[in-house]
């Protein structure tokens, strides 16, 4: 099977004459489309320029109240969206979606050549969620019980250590 070439030209009729674009130029009308109809959408005007399709999908859910927007504050002070299902969701998915948001919020920032991954694992570890003091530490517990709704603030924390040790609070 014979890849499609970069070079590629594709036919174009713009004010009745006949045009060709590259593969490339095509793309660029395209993306710049896209951001525009994005930016004239008053729900979707402040998603990034290089959204993806599950960014525009959990905005629409948000704005059709099927899903919840909680925000991560960050020791350093730095805020993350996370986007989660209203209904029945819990920590765990709130954790996934906490993921999701900081892999694309690294993608987005990161340099070409740059692989490093972040230790979700070590994470999770190190550190509790906490809503107005209350540790989120069983990942089962619905968030809804934990009276946690739409545009909520939780917190990174750090656990405590005791001779090296994690305490499981």
């Amino acid at each position: 099977m014979e890849e499609a070439s970069t070079s590629e030209t594709v036919p174009s009729k713009q004010d009745g004459g006949s045009a060709e674009l590259t593969h490339e130029e095509l793309m660029e009308v395209t993306s710049t489309a896209l951001n525009d109809l994005l930016r004239s959408v008053t729900i979707l005007s402040d998603l990034p320029q290089d959204v993806t399709l599950e960014e525009v999908n959990a905005q629409i859910a948000v704005q059709h109240g099927q899903s919840i927007t909680v925000y991560v504050m960050r020791e350093d002070g730095d805020e993350i969206a996370a986007v989660v299902n209203q209904k029945g969701a819990r920590v765990i998915d709130l954790k996934h979606a906490i993921r999701r948001a900081v892999d694309l919020k690294v993608k987005r920032a990161g340099k070409t050549g740059d692989k490093r991954k972040i230790s979700w694992k070590y994470v999770w570890k190190t550190n509790h969620l906490c809503f107005e003091g209350e540790k989120l530490s069983s990942d089962q517990t619905l968030l809804s019980d934990l009276g946690i709704r739409n545009k909520a603030r939780v917190t990174f924390v750090k656990r405590l250590r005791q001779k090296g040790t994690v305490m499981r609070s």
